[in-house]
């Protein structure tokens, strides 16, 4: 027969408010004992458990969830919940609690939503491992541990993001058409790269698509390729940088947006808008003067 058996650590940082974006408050693990039951009650933080071992049984909104290992079930700020274990398997399980102004954010991100308070992790091994580090992470103490804490919390949200979205048998968008999606895509990378050198080859890579056939659908859906939408953003970028930052030089707006060549992107700029990046400036200084 198992031994009954129950520990919990707690953040040892205590200036965290409740205005804190993330809060790890404690976590620990628990073998219970048979029927051992928590609730009905509320909790004013999210708790989520994972099952090891055993057998139980969470009630949420009036349903009843027969749980076993591989199972986790979070519970949600003050919703009336219960929990207990079973008579003749109790289970083994680990908790993590946290709060925050992201919070909320954290657990929709992830997957979890109102109908969606169980998952059922086939390895259970990766997610009980997490939730084993959040813990070794205070017990262990630190100024440091409750960033490290709300890290392997990020982490464990992610490992149920990608379990989710593969049990979806689809796309985080996969509401939108294939080509619809393929160009979230593609304006995305480009939006957040542009500031580096972009080899749409490998941008293509990227994304597991054939470049011939990205640049050809980006093509027919924008009515132009992808290599004129990064010129054309590159210089957008320019315009606001030559608005908003009179002590940069020519050269360093040009470096900052990904055109190493002053020259080019100022010929680029002028086939584009009619006239040097200079002139530009010097004709939005004048307006404001």
């Amino acid at each position: 027969m198992q031994q009954d058996m129950y520990t919990v650590a707690s953040n040892p940082v205590i200036a965290l408010s409740d205005a804190s974006p993330l809060n790890v408050l404690f976590a620990g693990e628990s073998q219970t004992k048979p029927l051992h039951r928590l609730g009905p009650k509320v909790y004013d933080f999210y708790l989520m458990h994972t099952v090891l071992e055993g057998k139980g049984h969470f009630i949420y909104g009036g349903i009843r969830h027969e749980l076993h290992a591989g199972h986790t079930f979070l519970i949600e700020p003050e919703q009336l919940i219960s929990y207990e274990s079973d008579i003749e398997y109790p289970w083994r399980y680990r908790w993590v609690a946290f709060k925050g102004t992201q919070a909320s954010d954290l657990v929709a991100a992830a997957g979890f939503a109102e109908g969606r308070q169980v998952v059922f992790t086939p390895d259970k091994r990766r997610t009980g491992a997490l939730f084993r580090q959040i813990f070794e992470t205070f017990r262990r103490g630190g100024a440091a541990a409750d960033m490290k804490a709300a890290g392997y919390l990020h982490l464990l949200m992610a490992e149920y993001k990608a379990l989710l979205h593969a049990s979806s048998g689809g796309s985080p968008n996969s509401g939108l058409p294939e080509g619809d999606h393929l160009l979230q895509q593609v304006v995305h990378y480009l939006s957040t790269q542009y500031a580096h050198p972009v080899s749409i080859a490998q941008m293509a890579e990227s994304l597991g698509y054939n470049r011939a056939y990205l640049s050809r659908l980006f093509k027919q859906r924008t009515g132009q390729s992808p290599v004129t939408f990064l010129l054309k953003l590159r210089i957008d970028k320019a315009r606001h940088m030559l608005r908003e930052r009179p002590e940069l030089t020519i050269e360093q707006i040009s470096a900052s947006v990904g055109l190493q060549d002053a020259l080019y992107f100022s010929k680029q700029f002028r086939r584009l808008y009619g006239q040097s990046p200079t002139a530009y400036r010097n004709a939005m200084k004048s307006l404001s003067d």
